[in-house]
This record gives C-alpha cells, sequence and structure tokens, in this order.
C-alpha cells in the first residue's frame, strides 16, 4: 500500500532533532533504522505528519564502557551488536538476542534504540533490558533524563518518552560472569516471538545466587517473572529449577490470537523458562 503523505526532516544533530519534534509534538514519528516504523506507513496504520530521519545524526551509534556500565548508542545496528567485542564479553544475552532478530536484511537496518522504543510486546529486546535492569537515555527540551527498563514500557506500543523526547543510548550493567540464554518460540522463522524468555544466572557455590528473568509477548508490556526468580534463589538442581518455572506465568495477561490462546502462552512461558534457565546456569 501507498504510505500516508507526510512531511520529512532529516536533522544533523540530536538538538535539531528534538526541535523538530517539539514543534509537532504527538504528529511526529521518528526514523531510525525504519524496520518498525515503515510497515506501520504503509499498512496506513500510522499517520504522521511530520517524520524526523535521525539517520545522520553522529554520536547515536556505536558501544563504550564507562565503569561498571555498557552503553549502546540508540542508533547501533542490530548487526553491529551482534558482534561488538564489549557486548559479547559485558551483556551477552544482549547479543544472543538480538541474533534472533529478524533476519540478516533486517539486523542489518534495523537498531537497537528503536526496536526499544516501538514497544513491541512480541519484540525480543525489550525482555531483554528488563532482564539486564537497563536504564534507556532520552533527550528533549528540558535536557537528559534517565528511564529505568522497568518503568519505560507503559501499555501496548507505549513507552514513556515525552513526544518531543529522542531515545539517545542504553545503559547496561554490566553482566561478565553470568550465564545467560534467550529461548524463544516462533512458527515459522523471521516471525515474531509467541512467547520468549531472556534468562540471566548468577552462580555461587554451585548454587544460583541470583535470577532475571524476562519474558516476551505474555501481556501488553514485556514482564519479569518475579515468582520464578524468588523461587530459584539458592537452588542448584534441575527438579529445583522445574518446579520454580511452574510460576512463570504468574500475574502475566497473556493475549489471544491466531498465534495461540492464552492458556498455551501460559504452557509455553513455563516450558521456555525452564529450558532458558537451565542453559543459562550450565544444567541443560
Amino acid at each position: 500500500m501507498i504510505p500516508p503523505t507526510f512531511e520529512y526532516a532529516r536533522p544533523g544533530s540530536v538538538e535539531e532533532a528534538v526541535r523538530a519534534l517539539s514543534g509537532a509534538g504527538e504528529d511526529a514519528k521518528v526514523l531510525a533504522g525504519g524496520q518498525s516504523l515503515l510497515p506501520l506507513l504503509r499498512l496506513r496504520l500510522a499517520f504522521p505528519e511530520l517524520v524526523v530521519d535521525v539517520g545522520r545524526v553522529p554520536g547515536l551509534s556505536g558501544v563504550r564502557e564507562e565503569g561498571g556500565t555498557l552503553v549502546v548508542g540508540a542508533m547501533t545496528t542490530h548487526h553491529d551488536v551482534i558482534g561488538d567485542p564489549l557486548v559479547r564479553r559485558y551483556a551477552g544475552l544482549l547479543a544472543a538476542a538480538t541474533a534472533r532478530v529478524g533476519d540478516p536484511a533486517v539486523r542489518h537496518r534495523g537498531t537497537v534504540g528503536g526496536s526499544l522504543a516501538h514497544a513491541d510486546p512480541a519484540g525480543d529486546l525489550p525482555a531483554v533490558a528488563l532482564a539486564l535492569d537497563a536504564e534507556l537515555v532520552a533527550v528533549g527540551p528540558g535536557g537528559r533524563r534517565s528511564i529505568p527498563a522497568r518503568e519505560f514500557f507503559v501499555d501496548y506500543l507505549q513507552t514513556a518518552l515525552e513526544p518531543e523526547e529522542l531515545l539517545v543510548e542504553i545503559r547496561i550493567p554490566k553482566t561478565d560472569g553470568w550465564g545467560f540464554h534467550y529461548e524463544k518460540f516462533h512458527r515459522v522463522a523471521q516471525s515474531w516471538a509467541v512467547v520468549g524468555v531472556a534468562a540471566l544466572v548468577r552462580r555461587d557455590d554451585g548454587h544460583i545466587a541470583e535470577a532475571r528473568i524476562g519474558l516476551t509477548n505474555m501481556g501488553s508490556t514485556p514482564l519479569r517473572a518475579t515468582t520464578t526468580e524468588e523461587a530459584l534463589t539458592a537452588r542448584g538442581d534441575a527438579r529445583a529449577v522445574a518446579r520454580a518455572a511452574e510460576s512463570a506465568a504468574e500475574g502475566t495477561r497473556p493475549s489471544q490470537d491466531l498465534s495461540g490462546s492464552p492458556e498455551y502462552r501460559a504452557h509455553l512461558a513455563r516450558v521456555l523458562t525452564r529450558r532458558a534457565v537451565l542453559a543459562a546456569a550450565g544444567m541443560g
């Protein structure tokens, strides 16, 4: 289909982008990699009056260290994240999950920030950001502010970003030494996850000292399986992991669609959580 008519701006700096967004308010959309926005435009599911293309804004891509934190520029492509040595060393879960996003063409164009700002609960990276305890940094007319991932995702395709704000970077506490695994069930290659589980596990003296579990497509936002996380503490055998995984769907509200019923998704969450935790803990 032919997209609706809109004005187009290509700012040369973050400040110019913020000014453009401020002028249009809720009638503006940010174009990053375009892998989420362009399909919405073609299907006429989005009707912006202004599209702000930040593809040539300097300083929004790349990965760097700041002490115990890994900083990923919002415009860093999935492809670059997967191969980045700092990401692979300090945030292996992000690299592993990003490798499951779409197909090679999508991964070469799509960006980490674009995926997170789109906030599709079936997307792979929002649940990963939750599990990593990431913070998302936005710039607006009032300056910079940092938003914890647990507060960033508000509802289906809705975030805590204000209309005039631009997501500029993702800050991730280093998790080197943690085990990790991303388990995803989808019906065909390159499709959205029916359910996904992002697991991080820190072991101590043969037992699980801490676990973080992010759930993909188990509600209108990504979720943490907090009951399972608590049940895994001080556990060290596969049977205990299986028992803890039985509570993975507690507090979730999975949708009903052609891919499955809420009951089916709850079953998948339990099965995939068990698999992901066992793999992350080196027990699978």
